[in-house]
């Protein structure tokens, strides 16, 4: 192995510099040389690729976003754009990679790996949505819960202000994850999550069992890929059956953003770290995660094919501390 490149895949995540960061320097303290692929496949397919020095990482573990930037690219879902893919890397003398990103990124590694064994990769977990399997956290998604909590607690103070009733709507179009931890820790009146069904009259008896007994507001927290339709159309059916004044805030990209927390620094640094190492020792098609504490090695079939679930109880918390 000569040198080892990185990216950033799929939809950004607060850390993902961190991770980035641990990864050059891992592979420069290690004696390798450093390449950053920009735009993700997109970039490995134009030959976007930049020589990374310990420099190069400087002052970026604070920032989010991304500082390789991403792309979805459907060039790299063809045989022709995985070729040209591979044609860059071997012209570079690239044979190891460490892909953050999300189940796309891993499946698009996955393949490129069927077709082309000499590159090896392996994958760090990068999302906001918690939900792939073989690690307890991903990165991103300690920063994004507690964006979420402080915008939700910020919101509850004019619902109080105001006798409103806010419903909140959080990502999470596959899995409830951000939505059931922020509503927990705002202390939400309800939250629907896409792995439950929801019973849209036993919500609204709730809300108005709730202003019945003087409750002045109520947060309803609802993740994007709840069955009921999103916010917008969950409020506009709720508000024909209850007195109180109906708001809908949609918090969205806001999510993705700002400065990654301490614990996803952390997390993101130890992952990145990790991910040379195994590369090192001849590993790959495995994702880097953190179960109990310890740095584990999932297949990428694995953390593709199944996914973390919500633990039950947490849905019942939601109903006895409402």
């Amino acid at each position: 192995m000569k040198k080892i490149a990185v990216f950033t895949s799929g939809g950004d995540a607060p850390g993902m510099n961190a991770c980035v960061r641990a990864v050059v320097r891992t592979t420069l303290r290690c004696g390798y040389e450093a390449v950053g692929i920009f735009r993700g496949y997109q970039g490995m397919i134009e030959g976007d690729f930049w020589a990374m020095e310990a420099h190069s990482v400087s002052n970026i573990i604070q920032l989010g976003g991304t500082i390789l930037r991403s792309a979805r690219s459907q060039d790299f879902r063809t045989p022709e754009g995985r070729a040209k893919a591979y044609a860059n890397l071997r012209a570079n003398d690239i044979d190891g990679i460490v892909a953050i990103g999300g189940d796309g990124s891993f499946t698009g590694a996955r393949i490129f790996m069927e077709e082309y064994p000499d590159i090896h990769m392996v994958g760090c977990p990068g999302t906001i949505d918690n939900d792939l399997y073989g690690t307890d956290y991903t990165i991103g998604y300690d920063t994004a819960i507690n964006t979420a909590m402080n915008a939700i607690d910020n919101i509850k103070d004019t619902a109080n202000a105001h006798d409103r009733l806010f419903f909140v709507e959080v990502m999470g179009r596959d899995a409830g994850f951000i939505a059931m931890n922020v509503g927990i820790a705002t202390g939400a009146e309800a939250v629907l999550v896409p792995e439950s069904k929801t019973d849209v009259q036993t919500l609204i008896d709730t809300l108005n069992s709730n202003y019945s007994n003087k409750k002045n507001s109520s947060i309803v927290v609802v993740a994007e890929g709840d069955e009921s339709g999103g916010a917008f159309k969950l409020a506009e059916e709720v508000k024909k059956h209850c007195p109180y004044e109906t708001k809908v805030t949609i918090l969205g990209h806001l999510q993705r953003g700002g400065r990654p927390t301490c614990m996803d620094r952390v997390r993101s640094s130890r992952m990145g770290v990790a991910a040379v190492n195994a590369l090192l020792e001849g590993k790959s098609g495995v994702m880097i995660g953190e179960i109990n504490g310890e740095i584990v090695h999932t297949p990428f079939e694995q953390a593709i094919k199944y996914h973390n679930e919500i633990n039950p109880m947490l849905l019942e918390m939601v109903d006895i501390l409402s």
